[in-house]
Parts: structure tokens; sequence; C-alpha cells
């Protein structure tokens, strides 16, 4: 261990974007940034004696107090969560705070996560689902179930062994599958649709238990789309394709026919279908169990991940809020919502600025608004919550609130708007292809065609 944890107390956090060269807590030089997520960001960092860490840090000063010390015991958990000894899991050596802000330091993977790895070189199935196996059977024989297993949480190291990443919405073995979150939310749902099981989705069911068959649902979705290249209950593009996804994953319903005409889909058919069964209790019950039913033989897939809808989530891999090279048009851009109740739906930006012949389109509540943000909990979005316009019929600006022609002022949001986890404000900002906007509740991803 380079160091202890420190998570005990709450100092008042401070504003600190860091750059290359920063030094942050005397221990560790900032190299890059290598992504955010809602509330967090990551760098590649060294130590005094050269070695490389990835360096997770709470945007505290980015949140309301309110919520502060909530996140903070989420952000802990996360952090013994990771301190697991296991060859299959990421592996967390230091925590503190830096100007207020709580911090883990972990190992840095080069080899990127496992999308992007099968992507570029392809990668040996059988060898990828023994370690992730394992490491799913290292965290639940410490009472973890990790809730949000998918192709982007697995990570290589530089030998080529996968280990499991993100633990930030882990839950403990045999409690409520269901927990109020940061928020005070009682219903709040955890991880990525796709890759959930149907009792994680279904809120009623919020007394249900936390169990490792959780994540061997999640683990023959994520072995079913490495294989095919796509995922066993139907794409999704849309909050209709969400809503067919899901009666299809409770029925069981997958396209099996698919997985069989793959290179050696056969060898994967009785594992898969033993993860994919809606009851719980029916399903397989342990990573062990599902290690005796790995074909002997091994396959390579090259197969591109894609329809999963985990641009939003925040495992540490290279990061995907870059500008495209191309010079693109209004045209070319649209709004897709990564989180919130209407999960999957795309807005053409191009299609309403023809239908309202505005190129400044209002966001909120409001049924009148250009788009119209609809969320769980209508109180996090504002009636007039911001704008976005097209400047010199080229660049998109975002701008927090919108003009309220009544009182002849400017009117800010509540609660703000961010862009990747930066509170804009009304001055607003230049919008780039891959850029997280958040409303309330609601991700939406500026992102080309």
């Amino acid at each position: 261990m380079i160091g202890s944890s420190q998570m005990g107390s709450m100092p008042v956090p401070e504003r600190c974007i860091c750059n290359p060269g920063d030094k942050v807590a005397m221990h560790y030089v900032v190299e890059k940034t290598l992504g955010e997520g809602s509330f967090g960001i990551v760098y590649k960092v060294k130590d005094a004696s050269g070695k490389v860490w990835a360096m997770k840090l709470l945007r505290l000063w980015d949140v309301p107090s309110t919520i502060r010390e909530p996140l903070i015991s989420r952000f802990e958990m996360e952090y013994k969560t990771s301190c697991i000894q296991s060859r299959n899991l990421v592996h967390s050596v230091d925590s503190g705070f830096f100007k207020g802000n709580p911090y883990i330091v972990m190992e840095f993977c080069d080899g990127g996560d496992l999308a992007q790895y099968v992507g570029k070189q392809g990668v040996s199935l059988v060898s990828v689902a023994r370690d992730v196996l394992q490491g799913l059977h290292d965290l639940h024989i410490n009472g973890k179930v990790h809730r949000d297993l998918k192709p982007e949480n697995v990570l290589f190291k530089s030998d080529g062994t996968a280990v499991l990443t993100d633990f930030g919405i882990s839950g403990d073995r045999n409690k409520r599958m269901t927990e109020r979150n940061i928020f005070g939310k009682p219903t709040q749902i955890f991880g990525t649709y796709a890759y959930m099981p149907p009792e994680q989705v279904n809120r009623a069911r919020g007394n249900s238990t936390v169990l490792p068959t959780t994540d061997m649902y999640s683990f023959g979705v994520m072995m079913y789309q490495l294989i095919t290249g796509e995922l066993p209950f139907g794409a999704l593009e849309g909050q209709n394709d969400l809503i067919h996804y899901q009666k299809r994953g409770k029925a069981g319903s997958w396209d099996r026919a698919k997985l069989l005409a793959a290179p050696k889909g056969s060898e994967w058919e009785q594992l898969i279908a033993r993860c994919l069964v809606p009851d719980y209790k029916d399903r397989i019950q342990s990573a062990k169990d599902a290690m005796r039913l790995l074909p002997n033989q091994d396959v390579r897939s090259s197969n591109p991940i894609s329809g999963s809808n985990a641009e939003c989530q925040s495992s540490y891999r290279s990061n995907p809020m870059m500008a495209s090279n191309a010079t693109p048009t209004p045209g070319d851009y649209v709004l897709k919502v990564m989180q919130g109740k209407e999960f999957g739906r795309v807005y053409d930006l191009k299609a309403i600025i023809e239908s309202t012949g505005r190129k400044m389109l209002t966001m909120g509540r409001d049924l009148n608004s250009s788009i119209c943000i609809v969320d769980f909990d209508e109180s996090h979005v504002s009636r007039r919550h911001c704008t976005v316009e097209c400047l010199q019929g080229e660049y998109w600006q975002i701008r927090d609130g919108q003009w309220n022609g009544e009182a002849m002022v400017w009117q800010e949001s509540t609660n703000g708007t961010y862009i990747n986890s930066e509170n804009i404000g009304q001055n607003g900002k230049l919008l780039s292809n891959g850029d997280i906007i958040t409303i309330g509740d609601v991700k939406l991803k500026f992102e080309l065609k």
C-alpha cells in the first residue's frame, strides 16, 4: 500500500481541475485525463518512483452540499470493494482528499477495455470469460455484487489479463436490490439497461435482494454480444426499443439462432442460456458453476461492440469526449438520451430547426420547449432549463437557463446545466462531438449521426 484511506472527514471542497504536470496530494503528478463521469474525473498519474497509476477524483465542488456526504459514502464503498485482493479485479492502493475532494488511486490498465480490445485485435473469449468469472467469484465470496458488468467495465493489463473495474454501484450481497440514491429517491435503478436482469429493472421489486445471479445474467448478455456483435434481445436505438428489449428479457426470448450461426456459437449456447433465464431462482447460481460450462476450445472474436448505451457510465478508458476531425454541419448532429425516463430517444437537431424555424432551441420540462425533457423526478428539471443554439450555421452552443420575456431577464435553471460534469452557467459553452449534457438526472450525448 502506498498510503491508507483517509475518508473519515469532510473538508470544504475547492474547484481543482488538474492539468498535466500538476501535483496531487504531494505524491502524484498528473500526466493526462483518461475520462470523465457524472461526478468524477480520472487521471493518469505517476508517483515519486515513476510508477504509473489511475487516479479517480470525485468532483465534490460540482454537487450540492446536501448530497456530498452520501456521495463520499458511496465513493468509500467503491474504494473498499477495490481493495479486495484478486488477480482479476482492478486494485486500489491509496485514497484521501485533495483540496476537499476525495480521490482513489488504482492500478493503471494500459490494454484498454474489452470493447476496444475486441475492435482492434480480437480476444480469446474463453480466456476473457474465465478471467471475468474469477473476478466475479472473488467479489461474491467477499460479499459484493458488481451490478454493472459490461464490456466497458472489463479492462486489460499489459499481459492480457482481464480485470473488472468500476465498483461505484456495487452492492452488498443479500441487501435490497434498490436503495435510495444520492438525491433521496427510493426507486433508483442502478446499472446499464442492456445488461440488467428483469429483477434489477423492475422498481416494484425494490425489496428483492442483491445476489450473484444478477452478475451472471449480465455475464450472459456480454458473452452473447462478444460472440455475435449484437445484444441478445434486440437493438437499442430508442425508447420503444428499450420497452421491447425489456419485455423480451422478461420472457426469456433471446435470439438463439443468431448465436448458433456465429463461429463456435453452439459451444456457448448452454452457458449463455443458463445465464439468461428470467427468474433468478432458476438461473445459473454462481461464477464457479459457470466456469464448469465454459467451452474447451477457444474462439477469437473480432465483432465490434455496439448498441449497449454504455457511453454514460464511469469506467476509466480513453476519453470518449474527443471532438471529431470532421467539419460537420448542423444537420450532422443529434442529442441522444443516455440516462432518464426517455432512455434511447434521439433528437434530430436539424429536423427540429426545420420544424420550428428557430436556430435557438429551448430545453426544459415546459411542454412548449423545442426539446421537452422528461425525467422520473421533474423537480430536477426546470421549466426553462437551457438553450442550444446554432452559430454561423456550423457550431452549436449550449447555455444554462432561458430568456424570460415576461420578466425581461435571462433566467438560469434551478439545478444547473453540466457539460462533462462542468457547470456551464449562462455564458455557455461550444459543444464538441461526444459531449455529455446533464440536465437534472437526465444525460444526453451530443454526437454525429
